[in-house]
């Protein structure tokens, strides 16, 4: 009566097959779940090291932002050529095509607005 009636009995196996013990293990399956650990020891050791190395990170991260950045400017840049009316758009190389062949007045307007700035700077305290 003072016996514990859960620990008699055998055990009960809820697994399809039998479990296999170290005696019925053949060496070949136990070398190659040697192996297998290795290789997960090897992956697991990986991937701290490379948590670990800051340099990689703060590269991978650079490489990240520059990704958004030119894929953001793209973007910005598709929206103005969107939104930018054809006759703009057609001026744009004819205004360059004009100062190349005729650079001095835009030289000129360009040495003045130089020099008023300077101007504006020096006078203030």
């Amino acid at each position: 009566m003072d016996q514990d009636e859960r620990a008699e009995g055998a055990a009960m196996s809820t697994a399809a097959e039998p479990e296999k013990t170290e005696e019925t293990r053949t060496p070949e399956e136990i070398r190659a779940d040697i192996d297998q650990t290795r290789e997960e020891v090897g992956d697991t050791v990986e991937a701290l090291a490379a948590k670990t190395d800051v340099k990689a990170q703060a590269r991978a991260r650079v490489e990240e932002i520059k990704r958004n950045a030119r894929a953001k400017a793209d973007e910005v840049k598709a929206k103005a050529q969107g939104s930018t009316p054809d006759s703009a758009q057609q001026r744009g190389p004819q205004v360059v095509d004009t100062v190349r062949s005729n650079p001095a007045p835009f030289v000129l307007g360009a040495a003045v607005l130089v020099a008023f700035l300077i101007g504006r700077r020096t006078a203030r305290p």
